[in-house]
């Protein structure tokens, strides 16, 4: 008989990036986590369907080319080509996966946040193994009224953690977007709207988190 240790298989993770990012910028970020914890992940990059329709907040810190998810107007009520992003996101799934959890940041994290509710619901990711957990980096809610019912209108039951930075503009509605979870795990950092760098406290969270995603894991696959 092998040892657990040996038993135990790393989370494979979709991680969504942010606007008018990549997914090859994600992975650089990403970087600024310990090796310790990316060693325990399986961490998949894909880039967003559409090229950005418009300037990059990163131009001049990372290179082209930039993707986003889907548009949205200023008040984040209304989506152009949303159900699309969901198709390529499931096309995605299917092809590469399966995948155990999500990862976001920023719009990839709205996103995140609102896809397991969709999938509960069989609006969204529908041919694919549903997902057991959820790692949001500077999420919020999505906003336009018939897609929220279906992301939010039952309590989210699955594992999830949540990096809430104290300067983050959208820390208001990251906090609106814990209401949906049932016993979330929250990372609390003094960056603004960033990956944050892992500090003692949150290092132990991510390594507890993780522990727990795999115990699952390994249950699940035991039965």
């Amino acid at each position: 008989m092998g040892s657990e240790a040996e038993i135990v298989r790393k989370p494979r993770i979709l991680c969504l990036h942010g606007f008018r990012t990549s997914g090859e910028i994600f992975k650089k970020q990403m970087k600024k986590w310990p090796q310790q914890v990316l060693d325990k992940i399986d961490l998949v990059f894909p880039d967003g369907p559409y090229p950005a329709q418009g300037k990059s907040d990163v131009e001049g810190i990372f290179d082209p080319p930039y993707y986003e998810w889907f548009q949205f107007n200023k008040e984040f009520t209304e989506y152009t080509n949303f159900d699309e992003c969901l198709e390529c996101i499931q096309d995605y799934m299917i092809k590469h996966g399966p995948f155990d959890g999500l990862m976001g940041f920023s719009q990839g994290a709205i996103l995140s946040g609102g896809l397991l509710g969709m999938q509960e619901k069989g609006v969204a990711l529908t041919e694919v193994p549903k997902i057991k957990f959820l790692i949001i980096i500077g999420g919020a809610m999505l906003k336009n009224p018939s897609v929220a019912e279906n992301a939010y209108s039952t309590p989210i039951r699955r594992p999830s953690l949540h990096f809430l930075g104290e300067m983050d503009f959208l820390k208001p509605y990251g906090l609106e977007l814990l209401e949906s979870f049932v016993d979330p795990v929250v990372v609390h950092h003094p960056k603004g709207h960033t990956i944050p760098r892992l500090d003692e406290k949150g290092l132990e969270t991510v390594l507890s988190f993780i522990e727990r995603i795999q115990k699952m894991l390994l249950d699940k696959e035991e039965k």
